[in-house]
């Protein structure tokens, strides 16, 4: 015998408002279900019998390709059909399932049906932020768990959508998002544990770095930030690993502060959040080095559908008329990563985005007072290549068909690291608007290697003002609006009409 909460049949709704309502009204009774069943169960009390909740679901169906707006990058469906998709976490999602739920019913002028699913909710994925339920059982009590509770099903939360592989049964509904709920949950619970930080504190624009020195820079400037009373950009808090939480001046705590703690130790991919209240502001994550980070922090955060994600770090310079301390903003990618070949395929283009370019190319002119032809001096557009081989100038090339330098010269590659073609290419996958601004540091091919007290004086001169373009380019990006920089040039013909 199964316990679940009350079914409710599918309804239709033509107010954005109502419909996200709806949805609220059923993933909260079918959470609370799990969690009181539970805590009963850690109580020592078990059920009866399978205890079981459900997701919400919104379906769309329409007879047209017709659509209102066809400037659009999403927001519509890729033609006649029914469409749909589960839903989870309303508290956090609510303003995105509400953007998306405005849009379909603009441009179709169909009604939305709203309802309980047949997909179970993994009684993980129903803990409160703050609940730490199996340290408490017995090995045994973990092992009952499992036959009274829904777990986590990996076959409900693969890439295939995304990654464009997915085929749709005969007679089933197309989907209607790039993921699933079960798949946005398991990337929030993997959040916390790569980052140390909610999910509820990321925010809408992501900077990823490759060292610890711009994270230490960000640190001090969210807090020198959190010290003025004057509302800089809008700012209000500013949150570390442990969700430590620094409201800025003048501002009173709010009820979840009093849980923050810093960690015992840092995670592996700590997160700094400097937050607005409207989601809009910048987190901060240090990838460390390497391909695999990149790609599995990317692969996370995507969930979140944010509005774009740059990578600013350190690189090799390639060019003989590069020095220590040049920016390379990137154009192009090769791809020598190997961490993302079976989801996206060699042959797919990485294609620049225009608007992040820009932003990008304007915020160097402004923080470094240098334009046109004089700020050619000390940055140069064009390709950077990434590699998983962190002494690939190491490899023997005496009588090799291929070596990496041969090939990065082919490619006309002018920096070379390990991640960024790993961070623009999650972006192409996942819809991601993306860019790169690297630093060089270093140039291998030419007998510049940083030494001690000459990378001291390289970090000090130029961290600094690495980071504060970065943050300069994500203001610019924001101020011209989310609109602009959403491309049609990253969905593909056959897209899911959310965001």
């Amino acid at each position: 015998m199964s316990f679940a909460p009350n079914y409710v049949a599918p309804a239709r709704h033509t107010d954005p408002g109502a419909a996200l309502a709806q949805v609220r009204d059923i993933y909260d009774a079918n959470v609370q279900h799990l969690r009181d069943a539970l805590q009963a169960f850690v109580a020592g009390n078990a059920p009866a019998g399978r205890v079981r909740a459900c997701y919400p679901f919104v379906r769309v169906h329409t007879d047209t390709v017709a659509r209102a707006d066809t400037r659009l990058s999403y927001g519509f469906v890729a033609g006649p059909g029914t469409y749909e998709t589960t839903l989870t976490r309303p508290d956090l999602f609510g303003n995105y399932y509400l953007e998306q739920f405005r849009l379909l019913l603009k441009n179709h002028q169909v009604s939305l049906e709203i309802g309980t699913s047949a997909q179970p909710i993994p009684v993980h994925f129903s803990f409160a932020e703050n609940d730490h339920v199996e340290g408490h059982l017995t090995a045994e009590r973990r092992l009952l768990l499992r036959d009274l509770f829904d777990l986590p099903d990996l076959n409900a939360m693969d890439d295939g959508i995304a990654n464009g592989t997915h085929e749709t049964p005969p007679g089933s509904a197309h989907p209607l998002a790039l993921f699933t709920a079960p798949r946005v949950d398991y990337s929030l619970h993997r959040l916390r544990h790569y980052t140390g930080t909610a999910p509820e504190h990321f925010q809408n624009f992501v900077l990823f770095t490759n060292y610890q020195f711009y994270i230490d820079e960000f640190v001090r400037l969210g807090h020198e930030t959190m010290q003025s009373s004057a509302r800089a950009q809008d700012y209000i808090a500013f949150v570390e690993p442990g969700n430590v939480v620094t409201r800025r001046a003048g501002l009173l705590p709010e009820p979840g502060d009093a849980y923050g703690a810093p960690p015992p130790r840092l995670p592996q991919m700590p997160a700094y959040h400097l937050v607005r209240a409207d989601g809009s502001g910048i987190t901060m994550v240090n990838i460390g080095v390497g391909p695999a980070n990149a790609k599995t922090i990317t692969d996370h955060i995507a969930v979140l559908r944010p509005h774009a994600w740059v990578m600013l770090g350190h690189c090799a310079g390639l060019r003989n008329t590069q020095h220590l301390g040049d920016y390379v903003l990137a154009h192009g990618y090769v791809r020598e990563d190997h961490v993302l070949d079976e989801e996206l395929p060699l042959w797919v283009p990485i294609p620049a985005l225009a608007e992040v370019q820009v932003a990008l190319e304007s915020a160097v002119e402004q923080i470094t007072q240098l334009k046109g032809y004089e700020l050619k001096r000390i940055m140069r557009t064009g390709t950077v290549a990434s590699t998983d081989n962190r002494n690939w100038e190491l490899l023997p090339s005496h009588h090799a068909a291929s070596t990496p330098e041969r090939r990065f010269s082919q490619s006309r590659a002018i920096a070379l690291d390990m991640e960024s073609a790993t961070i623009a290419a999650n972006g192409f996958r996942f819809r991601v608007p993306y860019g790169t601004l690297l630093c060089v540091s270093d140039k291998p091919l030419h007998g510049e290697i940083k030494l001690p007290g000459m990378a001291d004086q390289f970090y000090r001169e130029r961290v600094d003002q690495h980071l504060r373009i970065g943050i300069r380019a994500i203001e610019l990006l924001r101020e011209s609006g989310v609109d602009r920089l959403h491309s049609r040039k990253l969905r593909s013909f056959a897209e899911v009409a959310f965001q």
